[in-house]
């Protein structure tokens, strides 16, 4: 495809190995072999990153990809924020806890999506405003994104993300369909390949 898509920084792969949903292909090779992005980020789930950090984050920047993680919960912030990742993927529940992460991960100085947030039940008047929102093509279409979005949209900057977990996930049709419907521009967090 080569670089279809300007920006996609929310792809696992086969890194998460205690999540169900990844396919056995959805490898680092398989993804660059298909370049459905220009810009490509791997965001695996922060849980099994730890003991093999130092592999992962070369493997991902060795291919020109930027080096992620998705945070399950604030509990993990602390540990997260030790490690060099160039950007956050977070899942923020609408508690307490969840939203003061958020502001955790922004003072790090680095890039932090909220994933999913329909999903997720996060209350955007409640997410700090430096935090990007994205439009999600795995989870958009199950809620009402119309009613849930536009209330924010002059507050946050939008990414659009695939949340792929299989090699047929890697695409942004259905949210680059709901961001169309609610007029969103998707800000591109990084305008060049890692190591450009």
């Amino acid at each position: 495809m080569n670089g279809a898509i300007e920006q996609d920084l929310h792809i696992h792969t086969v890194y998460s190995h205690g999540d169900t949903a990844i396919e056995p292909q959805q490898t680092l090779d398989l993804i660059q072999a298909l370049a459905h992005s220009r810009v490509i980020g791997i965001s695996d789930h922060f849980e099994y990153l730890p003991p093999v950090f130092d592999r992962y984050r070369e493997d991902v920047h060795r291919r020109g990809f930027w080096c992620g993680c998705e945070i399950n919960l604030s509990g993990d912030v602390s540990q997260a924020l030790e490690l060099p990742f160039d950007y956050y993927v977070y899942h923020c529940r609408d508690q307490e806890s969840e939203y003061r992460g958020a502001e955790r991960l922004l003072g790090s100085g680095k890039p932090v999506i909220i994933s999913h947030p329909m999903a997720m039940g996060a209350d955007l008047n409640r997410v700090p405003a430096g935090c990007f929102i994205e439009v999600n093509n795995r989870y958009v279409w199950k809620n009402d994104y119309m009613t849930y979005y536009p209330p924010h949209l002059d507050r946050f900057r939008f990414v659009l993300g695939s949340d792929a977990h299989k090699p047929n996930w890697l695409n942004h049709l259905v949210c680059s369909y709901a961001a169309d419907r609610l007029g969103i521009v998707p800000h591109i967090i990084f305008p060049e390949p890692y190591g450009a």
